[in-house]
């Protein structure tokens, strides 16, 4: 691969060979990586996944997406970041142009599952991703058994934080669904 000597676009995202160790995002027209998640993460990222899309399907609300799909948040300079759970409602559907591609906009919903290499900074880029971008939810599940909690953010500045005892609420964004924090970190 030849070195950009420009900010990376989204379409030159699509040219990086895949590496098997490493997830890539697009911050501003940086290419940013962390390690692939582990056992853990791809537990709770499933269990939230599974549980969602039961709901949104039974629903029709719209689709739910595992895996870090892509989104493109903003352009020039590109920012595409991939959730480890997203949800699209069945409004903003008919927008998608290329399903081999990201998806042009924020989804309604996204949902970060902690990993231990998450660093609070890069954590706090992604929310403030999101959110600029349009996304009207976000959250960030930290299953780490010393913390297991779940943090709720409509707005940078007023998060609140969830604890095991306490239920999860789709609140407008997914109508309805409503979950007990623990049911989420149960592994």
């Amino acid at each position: 691969m030849s070195v950009l000597h420009r900010p990376m676009t989204v379409e030159d995202f699509y040219e990086i060979p895949e590496d098997d160790s490493l997830r890539f995002e697009l911050q501003a027209g940086i290419l940013v990586s962390e390690p692939r998640p582990g056992f853990r993460h791809g537990r709770v990222a499933a269990t939230i996944g599974s549980l969602l899309h039961a709901y949104v399907r039974e629903q029709r609300l719209g689709t739910v997406l595992v895996g870090n799909p892509g989104f493109v948040l903003a352009r020039n300079p590109d920012t595409l970041r991939g959730p480890d759970v997203a949800f699209v409602s069945r409004e903003r559907l008919p927008s998608i142009e290329d399903e081999a591609r990201a998806f042009e906009g924020p989804p309604d919903l996204a949902v970060e599952v902690l990993s231990p290499s998450n660093t609070a900074a890069a954590v706090h880029a992604k929310i403030a991703d999101y959110l600029a971008a349009g996304a009207r939810l976000v959250w960030v599940v930290d299953p780490d058994p010393q913390r297991e909690t779940v943090t709720v953010y409509r707005s940078l500045l007023s998060p609140r934080v969830l604890s095991r005892d306490d239920n999860l609420d789709g609140e407008d964004v997914v109508p309805g669904f409503r979950i007990a924090v623990a049911e989420l970190l149960e592994l």
